[in-house]
């Protein structure tokens, strides 16, 4: 590449960039504050064990740098040996193309391992050369995955603004459903309610009154997050995951590596009986988004989860000024709960012609059937309904 144009490298990990240059261009002043996107976060992902060769993460991170050797943008990328810990499902994919004879792993995947949050991929700070360095990424990685002969590279819950610039680079659309909620301006839990019809809001004091009977819910934040509570919170972490996924994504080390560099970032919501934690949920805090990230609890009473995930995450974006809440990936139970539907969108460049035309045939039928299921739960969200 000319010495004037940007010097474009990969690394395997991210211990050694500097973590100040990282998150410069990661979450650099005047855009909104996203953790995960934090050296911090997506180092411990791999130091801790989460993300590494040994569990099918290979890290395979862009980097953009100006002739003064200084980092101007960067993209978090790995080569990926199986598709778990993604939630954006693509084993079908793989089944079909093993069945044609063709290697599908590895792959390349731009994204945040484990999280299911929209944001930015491409991290170029504001500036007259963004866009350069912009596109710089999308030729870094491109170049990458065509001289590794990779099958396919995915960039995972991107920005809608995204979109046209990773279609018109050949990227293939696709679209999915999450469930947020948004803040009106509301002042107390009571005020959200108030926008409900009558029969929801019924609803919602009694799921709400019956998951607290007995209980104290607490938050606690920051400093005064200790290692019991996140000894006892793995331990639901561990049971939920073995029950839901099979095998637990994170280590005990990365939430101690979370707490030690990200504790401002934090926020357990706590169920106690008494001084028994009986449940928890941990969150992630941005600049304007509360990210419930996980959940668990060895007591099977009715409703804690709702309580513990939903309704205490509202009480405590309302309370803090936050817009939004996310609580993570699918749950159509969250639509009756206030949560309206929010679409996703993800790309996908495939390096076979003809793969890629099969594939491309599955997603426009894929988003047709999203816009269909998007427009019947708009329909049917618990707000009042305008006269």
């Amino acid at each position: 590449m000319d010495a004037a144009l940007p010097q474009i490298s990969s690394v395997s990990s991210l211990s050694g960039v500097d973590p100040a240059e990282w998150n410069a261009v990661a979450n650099p002043p005047g855009l909104a504050y996203d953790p995960f996107l934090s050296w911090e976060f997506l180092e411990a992902m791999e130091s801790s064990g989460a993300a590494t060769p040994r569990t099918g993460w290979r890290g395979a991170h862009i980097l953009v740098r100006d002739t003064n050797e200084r980092l101007r943008a960067a993209m978090p990328m790995w080569f990926k040996y199986h598709s778990r810990g993604e939630f954006v499902f693509d084993q079908s994919w793989a089944e079909a193309w093993q069945r044609a004879g063709g290697d599908y792993y590895p792959k390349l995947l731009c994204a945040v391992p484990f999280t299911p949050v929209t944001g930015r991929r491409r991290l170029v700070a504001p500036g007259p050369d963004a866009e350069l360095y912009r596109a710089a990424l999308l030729d870094g990685a491109l170049q990458l995955a065509e001289q590794t002969g990779v099958s396919s590279l995915h960039i995972n819950f991107i920005e809608d603004g995204e979109a046209p610039p990773l279609e018109k680079a050949g990227f293939l659309s696709r679209t999915d459903q999450q469930f947020h909620w948004r803040n009106d301006g509301y002042g107390s839990f009571d005020d959200f309610l108030a926008s409900l019809s009558s029969e929801k809001r019924k609803n919602l004091r009694k799921e709400r009154a019956r998951a607290q009977a007995g209980l104290i819910f607490r938050h606690v934040r920051g400093e005064e997050i200790t290692e019991d509570h996140l000894d006892i919170f793995f331990e639901f972490y561990m049971d939920t995951g073995n029950r839901k996924w099979g095998s637990p994504y994170l280590t005990r080390k990365s939430f101690s590596l979370i707490r030690e560099r990200m504790a401002k970032d934090l926020l357990f919501i706590f169920a106690c009986e008494g001084d028994e934690i009986i449940a928890g949920a941990m969150n992630l805090v941005g600049s304007d988004t509360l990210y419930g990230r996980y959940w668990g609890t060895l007591d099977g009473r009715p409703m804690l989860h709702f309580e513990t995930c939903y309704y205490q995450a509202i009480d405590y974006a309302i309370a803090h000024g936050l817009k939004t809440v996310e609580a993570g990936a699918q749950g159509g139970h969250k639509l009756a709960r206030g949560y309206a539907p929010v679409l996703t969108r993800s790309a996908h460049w495939i390096a076979h012609p003809g793969f890629r035309d099969a594939v491309s045939d599955y997603l426009e039928r894929e988003r047709a059937a999203v816009d269909e299921d998007m427009n019947y739960l708009r329909d049917r969200t618990p707000f009042k309904k305008e006269p």
